[in-house]
């Protein structure tokens, strides 16, 4: 098995264009991100799909402000539940078990989907499976990008190497039929849920593809703490997935020591990047680089020997 785009036995069928296809269920899950969700709204209501066969079902996970603030953002523009459960695999999980569609086309709410996003997905979804597509990165200020948004312009949401050579989708831009989403189950939590849910649906058959032109947008971290609190998140979702499988403990203990290597070649990927036109640009993003993973090597290996 090697990369997203694997070879099974198993040929998904043609939907025949976005034609053919019924109800589409859009599932967005939401904490705390008001703004944005109102932005993403927003864009799903001017998609060039029909918006007749367009369901949208907001899954809150118990924002501060309460349910009924959310539904007051939301209105007309789709259906808000309630989900207990912590976390945006459970909430992703209740919005699909609430929605109605053939089709499942899941973004988060402080994603911007191109005007073409359901359509492009849909077609896609004629030659795969799971459809994963491409995550743009957004900066406050494109002439001067802090330090933060310079690392991720270069390094964030790269899902055409997650799926070609990783072998997983994002959550954030993903199309899978209700069918195959019900044959490999929903999404868990603690682990990297994407990751592991990617996984599963290769492992029972699925075709997984990157489709360059289903786009959607997102906001770049701006600073240190917002990106330090992403990567704790990842590493903590990624050590649970190591802890499943055997010898998974040692293995992420020589993996700690290749990432305190590796800003050293991947420093040679952000000076020849062209999403940074200028070299200052490029000096804060290596800035970074070196700090993050200076940073991920110590917490690595906190995880490790605090349990």
């Amino acid at each position: 098995m090697t990369g997203g785009q694997v070879s099974v036995s198993k040929t998904p069928e043609s939907d025949g264009g976005s034609s053919n296809v019924g109800l589409v269920s859009v599932v967005v899950p939401h904490f705390n991100d008001y703004e944005n969700l109102d932005v993403c709204l927003s864009l799903l209501q001017e998609q060039s799909f029909p918006k007749e066969r367009t369901e949208i079902v907001v899954a809150d996970n118990g924002s501060s402000r309460g349910i009924d603030a959310v539904r007051r953002i939301v209105g007309g523009r789709g259906r808000v539940i309630d989900v207990a459960e912590r976390g945006a695999g459970p909430a992703r999980n209740a919005g699909v078990a609430a929605s109605h569609g053939t089709v499942l086309a899941f973004i988060d709410s402080d994603c911007r989907p191109a005007a073409d996003w359901i359509e492009r997905g849909l077609a896609a979804m004629s030659r795969a499976n799971v459809i994963g597509g491409r995550v743009e990165v957004d900066v406050r200020d494109p002439a001067n990008p802090t330090g933060a948004e310079a690392f991720e312009k270069v390094f964030a949401f790269n899902f055409k190497r997650y799926i070609e050579e990783v072998g997983f989708s994002g959550s954030g831009n993903l199309f899978v039929r209700r069918k195959d989403f019900d044959r490999v189950g929903g999404f868990r939590s603690v682990v990297a849920e994407d990751v592991d849910w990617s996984r599963r649906a290769i492992a029972v058959g699925l075709r997984l593809v990157y489709a360059d032109d289903v786009v959607v947008s997102h906001p770049a971290r701006y600073d240190w703490d917002q990106l330090k609190n992403k990567w704790r998140r990842i590493t903590a979702e990624a050590y649970a997935v190591a802890c499943e499988k055997r010898y998974g403990r040692l293995l992420w203990f020589f993996r700690s020591w290749a990432i305190l290597a590796s800003p050293f070649a991947h420093s040679v990927t952000v000076l020849r990047s062209k999403k940074l036109m200028r070299m200052d640009q490029k000096a804060k993003a290596v800035a970074v680089l070196f700090r993050l993973r200076a940073w991920r090597f110590v917490e690595t290996n906190r995880l490790l020997f605090s349990k």
